[in-house]
């Protein structure tokens, strides 16, 4: 009998079938031959027949030109730093894709020349945050406190208080940052406790260029502690910069002890740093506000070229602050109950069969932001061994366990991944039957 893998087809036979011409044309070549080949090693393998090779070769495919893959936040963490920080309005969204052509971003359509770089979005915050004289924006919340310190500190000292020296993520710590643009820091203060008088006399007779305030975002320090607020920092004769790191733009009722932008600006501060993509829930971007004279300086530093934000991030950031509330600030206001009813739906929908359960739960703001704060919520309760099979298919789900049970919080999932949800464990529970 003849082998039948003689018959295996040319690589050049497959890929000029036209549903992978097709493929080529959305996903690129390379893409494309990639999984032609790997089809036709199947082939040769004897594991796909030769007439099944270009079906196995789209089956190879991904569905898109990006490693970067979507998941359901089902962790109970509203702003997850390790799955991307905030997700985008359907407006923002919208921006995205009419910004990622060629567009007006540094034209004036009316006279022709070149207009000022992002307009909308900065037009945009300077009314979110009217307490501003002036706004700027840059590539990340660090990138806004380094470009301050740069243009004002270099050489110099900030005064910053000790238990305030925070590490903020993977690795970086806001002294190490200070110091690499050539800031001196002077520390005052102990660990827990801080008093004006300390700062008073760091800044009397010494080469300081401002007081550092940094809000600690992502842990409390609790039990014997004193600090000092922008209110009497701002009774010193050297400006004050606050970093409130979440990006909260005005008060929140749900988040008492988290800073906004817009009352530190109004206790006195000079100059304001904050991240774009948490509370705000936009895309990852540092923004500056503050005394117009000084933020137009840091506008026209050199160094604020390489931190400059693309046309997508502007774009995306306007839609966000002019468009319909973006999903982490919805989440802060979801109620619980509708939340436990939604759950029990997914329940009703996934059968008894599976052994879900839908149970109240508590999540968290997450993202280096107001740490503590409990928010309400709920979830549905699933075995705790399908948090590896969950989390590995086809539309990744991710929860966390609790007490034995792998929860999936609905906080942070929108109403429309429900039936991905339901799909994803009725998956899973029957590859485990």
């Amino acid at each position: 009998m003849p082998d039948p893998r003689r018959a295996t087809p040319r690589t050049d036979a497959v890929l000029a079938d036209p549903a992978l011409l097709a493929a080529a044309e959305r996903l690129g070549p390379a893409l494309v031959k990639d999984a032609a080949r790997r089809a036709i090693e199947q082939c040769r393998q004897g594991r796909v027949e030769p007439g099944d090779v270009v079906t196995a070769a789209l089956a190879l495919l991904p569905t898109t030109a990006t490693t970067v893959r979507p998941v359901v936040n089902a962790t109970g963490v509203l702003v997850h730093t390790n799955l991307g920080r905030a997700p985008l309005s359907a407006a923002a969204v919208e921006a995205l894709t009419e910004a990622a052509g060629t567009t007006d971003v540094e034209l004036d359509l009316t006279t022709g020349r070149r207009g000022r770089r992002g307009r909308g979005a900065l037009e945009a915050l300077a009314r979110a945050v009217p307490d501003a004289g002036a706004v700027h924006v840059v590539n990340n919340g660090a990138a806004a406190l380094a470009l301050v310190t740069l243009a004002l500190a270099a050489g110099r000292e900030v005064v910053v208080a000790r238990g305030e020296l925070v590490e903020i993520g993977d690795g970086f710590r806001i002294p190490e940052l200070l110091e690499s643009v050539g800031a001196r820091l002077r520390e005052v203060g102990t660990t827990n406790r801080v008093r004006l008088a300390d700062y008073a006399a760091a800044v009397d007779g010494g080469d300081v260029a401002f007081v550092l305030k940094v809000h600690p975002s992502n842990f409390e320090v609790t039990g014997f502690t004193s600090s000092v607020p922008v209110e009497q920092l701002a009774t010193l004769p050297v400006p004050v910069v606050a970093d409130i790191g979440s990006g909260l733009l005005a008060p929140h009722p749900r988040l008492p002890q988290e800073p906004s932008a817009s009352a530190t600006l109004r206790a006195g501060a000079t100059v304001v740093t904050a991240s774009g993509d948490k509370l705000l829930g936009g895309p990852q971007c540092g923004l500056l506000l503050g005394q117009a004279e000084l933020v137009e300086g840091l506008r026209r530093h050199p160094f604020a070229r390489a931190l400059r934000v693309d046309k997508l991030t502007l774009a995306a950031l306007e839609a966000t602050l002019t468009g319909p509330v973006p999903p982490v600030p919805a989440g802060l206001e979801t109620d619980a109950a509708a939340l436990l009813e939604r759950a029990r739906r997914i329940v009703a929908a996934l059968g008894p069969d599976v052994g879900a359960e839908a149970v109240p739960s508590v999540a968290a703001v997450g993202g280096g932001g107001a740490p503590g704060v409990e928010l309400a919520s709920a979830a549905v309760a699933v075995d705790a061994g399908w948090a590896e099979p969950l989390r590995t298919g086809p539309t990744p789900v991710l929860g966390r366990a609790h007490r034995g049970r792998l929860l999936l919080d609905l906080l942070a999932v929108p109403p429309s991944q429900d039936d991905a949800v339901v799909a994803a464990v009725r998956a899973v529970a029957a590859g485990g039957a």
